[in-house]
């Protein structure tokens, strides 16, 4: 019988609530989240919560909950979740280890956005006192498609190693590839390796786990300093979850909410030459219109200069005068970068005030994930007006990393997310 791990699967760190922490402790005594989120005990020492985490981990590897698979392998995941439409989604990919190297110029390992420094202390801390890469860094490639496709193809041909059911609805299923082994492995052993191969030879984009990626070079400092004669040690690693852009989850957008300023046909004037309107008749029109599919536009082909405003008595489709804005962006950055939406909505803003200066302040702008929230935050009067963005195509992800660039904040939010608890990877041979 194939294991079902949902009970024992949790999100990622940063995306649960603390309702859905208490819910998913009391699941199961060997939920992940007692590894990815640890609480500190009732009473105990600040920060209890790292050597919970360590604690718990040592018991679970102690009692055979948790056993190291020895062999040489990656595992393939695998999600299916319904899409528009009823349509059903896949996103494939493969867990392995990836060799750390620094952030360079034409470096094999790419950043789309900056980091935050108290997220990285936070699993700095964590990973010091746990040892084990717990959730993977996920990671864009640009190997082909179809090649990639067609050894993917042949090393999930058999039955899964394992399923599960999230919260979120998403099916997932893994199987584990030896890349070497014994004649009855030859099969997998080399469709794997070649697969390995085949990624290994084009550059990485970070498509989540920026603070993973970092702090795993951090732990890799600090053990180094006290490197005794070990060669390749397991610390120079970090568990990646590698997709193909052909097979990703798709980037969901982050919608804008300006929380103070002009509103309704002042907000639409003070906007001028810099867009065109399209009124409509109401919120849940220009929300039907959003979730229509836009063409890209502009020398970047990274955005389509579309947005959804609600504002006041005021509902409208607006779309970009790049004529116009493309003067006010920055002259030294690409044309990917210069392209995106968000980049195109910032001008829009700094034309209502809200400048780099004001956004980094905080206090007039805030970001929300479900478009029908944000147009809710303007029906209750807590807002002035919601601005509906398309997800920019993963291209555009992998575009401004390799000119060397970050996108800006609240660019990119890939989804669904693999959850953690489908394998860890401990910082040992």
């Amino acid at each position: 019988m194939t294991p079902d791990l949902s009970t024992v699967l949790c999100p990622p760190y940063d995306i649960i609530s603390v309702a859905g922490a208490l819910e998913l402790l009391a699941r199961d005594v060997h939920n992940a989240i007692r590894l990815e989120l640890p609480q500190d005990t009732p009473g105990g020492e600040p920060a209890s919560r790292y050597r919970n985490a360590a604690r718990a981990l040592a018991e679970w590897r102690s009692d055979g909950v948790l056993v190291k698979d020895r062999r040489p392998s990656l595992t393939i995941h695998e999600m299916r979740w319904p899409g528009p439409g009823g349509q059903e989604r896949v996103a494939r990919g493969f867990f392995t280890r990836l060799k750390l190297e620094p952030f360079s110029i034409g470096g094999g390992v790419r950043p789309h956005e900056r980091t935050m420094t108290g997220p990285k202390e936070d699993r700095f801390k964590l990973l010091k006192a746990t040892g084990t890469n717990l959730s993977p860094v996920i990671l864009l490639h640009e190997a082909g498609t179809a090649e990639t496709a067609r050894l993917l193809d042949r090393l999930s041909d058999r039955p899964p190693d394992a399923v599960a059911v999230t919260d979120d609805g998403v099916d997932h299923r893994i199987w584990i590839c030896p890349v070497e082994g014994d004649s009855s492995e030859t099969v997998a052993g080399g469709d794997g390796g070649a697969l390995l191969e085949l990624v290994g030879s084009v550059p990485l984009t970070i498509a989540d786990g920026h603070h993973r990626y970092e702090t795993a070079l951090r732990y890799r400092g600090e053990r180094a300093q006290n490197r005794a004669c070990e060669s390749d040690p397991a610390w120079d690693y970090v568990m990646a979850l590698l997709y193909e852009v052909g097979h990703v989850p798709p980037v969901l957008p982050t919608h804008r909410v300006l929380l103070s300023g002009p509103e309704g046909a002042a907000l639409l004037a003070a906007l001028g030459d810099l867009v065109t309107s399209e009124p409509l008749a109401d919120a849940a029109q220009v929300m039907a219109r959003m979730a229509q599919p836009a063409q890209l536009s502009g020398a970047g082909g990274t955005g389509t200069g579309r947005f959804g405003m609600v504002s006041g008595d005021v509902a409208a489709l607006l779309h970009a005068r790049r004529e116009t804005i493309e003067p006010a962006l920055d002259p030294g950055a690409s044309a990917a970068a210069r392209g995106l939406d968000v980049n195109l909505l910032a001008v829009m803003l700094d034309r209502l005030g809200i400048d780099a200066a004001t956004l980094a302040a905080g206090g007039r702008l805030t970001y929300v994930k479900d478009a029908a929230e944000a147009v809710a935050i303007i029906a209750r009067g807590e807002g002035v007006a919601a601005f509906l963005l398309d997800g920019p195509p993963v291209t555009a992800v992998t575009r401004v990393a390799a000119a060397g660039e970050v996108m800006p904040q609240k660019s990119t939010y890939f989804n669904p997310k693999a959850p953690t608890g489908l394998l860890f990877g401990p910082l040992e041979w």
